[in-house]
């Protein structure tokens, strides 16, 4: 079931819908005020995610939005957020990184711990033009855009030059489209409606200038774009459908023109980039679900699959640390839901039509010859003994990771597991200090709860009254230094940080603090024999510094750091811990 557990789709969606007009619409009638009272009331709300490359490796450092409050993954491409200013009904995710493509995801949070995981794809330009000339860029599958060679920047002035272009083409039949793609398939239409959407393609075009500055197409002027139609959706693709684009600040599409059916192709015209989608819409209706097992037990982190009778097209989920999904679905459709387990599709039933908002009744996942559940408990704590207080476990089976948040040190979660096979490997993590255990392994126990007791983070420190250690690369074992460790502080705020160890690591880090009590700390050099020396401020290298308030000599000062760097020629991750008496 390796295909179903990388899908983490936020909202259900049908990929089957023939029964719509595009042509309805009688002009634009789009109201953002108005069309944000289907939001509900402001909500407080709760978030753990992952990000992920398109190999689904973790990215480290994507800044990640939600309402007014901002944080950065960690080495494992983790985020938490808790107490988000929302809404009850639209909440909206936005991920961030210097390379990529932005990501982002919209989703109908519920009221536990919401799990969110997005998919970034690298930003790297295909072909360069030049502005006042006619120009036409294409990819393998067809897809294309046609320029008239005007072009603006950010401000609305006009650019001449070097354009270079980025394009991305996002099809239906992508196994990680719930990941890959911007929000979700919900739509705002030129009358001023909610819809659900079908889509038959997006696109993602990224233009930038000779200084790296972002362009676009200039004001009254238009693209064509070409985007292929996947052969599996050639017998349902209407002769004309509308076009949509992302508003990237609200969250969520918005109808705009209307593309063609050209051979194989869609094909219209749009005023600006970012990204397009060609879909057909339908009116919505939102349907909450929670999964327990035959002992009443949320089952948290199960993937639900959900799609119209009859369709071989769906969407999947992840139910939330409560068992519970919320999302918006096409109304007035009879829909089959499946819930899969690692070995098989464990749970099949037809639901629906609903015409109204609909909370089902507990949906009951009894284990059977062939699969179990299991509660694995436990608690995450300090080398001190005191529980962790925002952190989150890591459970991997057969190379794919779940992740489920600690809250004052305890965690629970309901697994369901084949019969055949029960190993599994966990390993906890303190968010605030970027601390964590080893990889331990495990056995499902028979009974219904998997007690793994207390988990340690860090033991290798455990002993040591001062320790720097640090990770590269995300490398399971930290490097960790206990030997001639100091820090100096002198007159002029000027930092000084050194440690080693007797293998002969060691680090060596030189800055500027903003003052006694502040956290802040800026690095002018950091260096070591695993970094080489680190300026700040030069190519690929971006390390970033936290550090508690800077309090009298005698006092512990905690030192937390992330970022990139570059050695040899070849880019790196680190991330580590700096705690250490200050000497003076």
């Amino acid at each position: 079931m390796k295909q179903f557990k990388i899908f983490f789709a936020l909202v259900f969606v049908s990929l089957l819908f023939t029964n719509c007009d595009p042509n309805d619409s009688n002009g634009s009638n789009q109201n953002d005020t108005s069309f944000a009272e289907n939001f509900g009331a402001s909500a407080s709300r709760d978030f753990i995610g992952q990000v992920v490359d398109a190999e689904n490796h973790p990215l480290q450092n994507v800044e990640i939005k939600i309402g007014t409050s901002t944080v950065q993954t960690d080495v494992n491409g983790v985020f938490i957020i808790n107490d988000a200013s929302v809404h009850e009904k639209f909440a909206y995710i936005t991920a961030t990184k210097t390379g990529y493509i932005d990501g982002s995801r919209t989703m109908v949070p519920t009221t536990g711990k919401n799990n969110v995981k997005i998919m970034l794809v690298s930003n790297t330009p295909i072909e360069t033009i030049q502005s006042g000339t006619a120009s036409e860029v294409s990819i393998y599958s067809g897809t294309k855009v046609v320029f008239d060679g005007a072009f603006q920047d950010e401000n609305g002035a006009e650019y001449t030059g070097a354009v270079q272009v980025s394009m991305f083409h996002l099809t239906p039949s992508d196994e990680n489209i719930d990941k890959l793609m911007p929000g979700m398939l919900y739509a705002q239409t030129q009358t001023n409606e909610e819809a659900v959407l079908e889509t038959y393609g997006m696109l993602n075009v990224e233009l930038r200038g000779s200084a790296g500055q972002k362009l676009n197409i200039a004001t009254g002027h238009t693209a064509e774009i070409t985007l292929r139609i996947d052969d599996s959706q050639l017998a349902t693709a209407l002769s004309s459908i509308p076009l949509w684009h992302f508003d990237e600040e609200k969250g969520y599409w918005k109808e705009d023109g209307v593309a063609t059916k050209v051979g194989n192709n869609y094909v219209g015209e749009v005023s600006h980039f970012s990204w397009w989608n060609c879909d057909a819409p339908f009116p919505t209706v939102t349907l909450t679900i929670t999964l327990v097992d035959g002992n009443g037990n949320t089952l948290s982190n199960v993937v639900v699959g959900l799609g119209i009778n009859g369709s071989n097209g769906g969407a999947f989920s992840y139910t939330d640390n409560n068992g519970m999904i919320s999302g918006l679905i096409p109304s007035n459709q009879e829909l089959t839901l499946k819930v899969y387990g690692e070995c098989s599709v464990i749970y099949s039933t037809s639901i629906g039509p609903f015409s109204t908002n609909t909370t089902l009744p507990n949906i009951v996942i009894n284990s059977s010859a062939t699969f179990l559940s299991s509660n694995v408990v436990g608690t995450l704590v300090k080398c001190d003994n005191t529980n962790v207080t925002n952190g989150y476990v890591i459970l991997n089976r057969n190379g794919n990771d779940s992740i489920f948040p600690v809250t004052n040190g305890a965690f629970s979660f309901n697994e369901i597991y084949c019969s055949a096979n029960t190993q599994f490997n966990l390993r906890g993590i303190d968010y605030d200090d970027s601390q964590d255990t080893d990889l331990i392994n495990y056995n499902f126990d028979p009974s219904p709860i998997t007690n793994v007791g207390d988990i340690i983070i860090n033991s290798l420190i455990c002993n040591y009254a001062e320790y720097i250690t640090y990770r590269i690369d995300g490398e399971l074992l930290p490097v960790v230094l206990t030997e001639n460790l100091f820090f100096q502080i002198n007159s002029s705020n000027v930092v000084s940080i050194h440690g080693y160890n007797a293998n002969g690591k060691y680090i060596i880090l030189d800055g500027i603090a903003s003052g006694s009590g502040v956290n802040c700390l800026s690095a002018f050099m950091f260096g070591g024999p695993d970094f080489g020396n680190i300026q700040s401020g030069t190519a690929g290298n971006s390390i970033n510094y936290n550090s508690s308030p800077i309090g009298a000599v005698g006092t512990y000062v905690d030192v937390t750091f992330n970022g990139t760097f570059v050695k040899l020629g070849l880019p790196h991750t680190v991330s580590g811990l700096m705690h250490i008496i200050r000497d003076n």
